[in-house]
């Protein structure tokens, strides 16, 4: 009881130091860069829990198990950065709200089309796969690393800590994907393709 008491009373105290912040920046000349990073957030908060919906169908579309495996941590792990967000947006005194993110939307259909046109169980699809999962990485790390720096000169350390948890999260599961990329992945993808020109100049 008295841990949720110090808890609440931190998160109070976080909540006045990012108010009292944002009312510093919010008078200074220039830009209003708080709102365009409000504005920023709500992108990537759309991109969370449109990838929360997404992922599980990569996962269903993968045959490596260790790739698989990966998929179903980082949706886990996917749904913990919405809740994150959702916090940041607490200690902003907003209400979670999303914005339409175009570049995610338009990478996951991109990652639809990958499934579509390979082949069911080959390490092929899982190359496409990989290749489509770490363009969401790489899209996600550069904007989590560019939230971060804001949050920063802003003011909002607290806020910054919190999104730089979540661009270290995204860096791990890029660095994984390659590992798994390299381990087998890609060779077994080569081995199929040298295969099948076999079996075409053989007929």
């Amino acid at each position: 009881m008295a841990r949720t008491a110090t808890k609440r009373a931190s998160r109070k105290t976080a909540k006045k130091a990012v108010r009292k912040s944002a009312t510093v920046k919010r008078s200074s000349s220039g830009p209003d860069l708080l709102e365009f990073f409000t504005d920023q957030l709500k992108d990537i908060y759309w991109a969370e829990k449109h990838l929360v919906q997404k992922l599980p169908a990569l996962q269903r579309a993968a045959s490596s198990e260790e790739l698989k495996n990966a998929i179903e941590e980082h949706i886990a792990q996917t749904q913990d950065q919405v809740a994150r967000l959702e916090e940041v947006f607490s200690l902003l005194d907003r209400k979670p709200h999303a914005k339409k993110c175009d570049a995610m939307e338009g990478l996951t259909n991109e990652a639809k089309t990958v499934i579509n046109e390979t082949e069911s169980g080959t390490a092929t699809r899982d190359v496409g796969i990989i290749m489509s999962a770490q363009k969401v990485e790489h899209y996600e790390i550069a904007a989590y690393g560019s939230l971060t720096q804001l949050a920063k000169t802003i003011g909002l350390d607290d806020v910054a800590d919190i999104l730089a948890q979540t661009l270290a999260e995204e860096k791990d599961t890029d660095v994984l994907l390659t590992k798994i990329a390299e381990s087998h992945i890609n060779y077994e993808a080569a081995e199929e393709r040298s295969g099948e020109e076999a079996k075409e100049e053989n007929e």
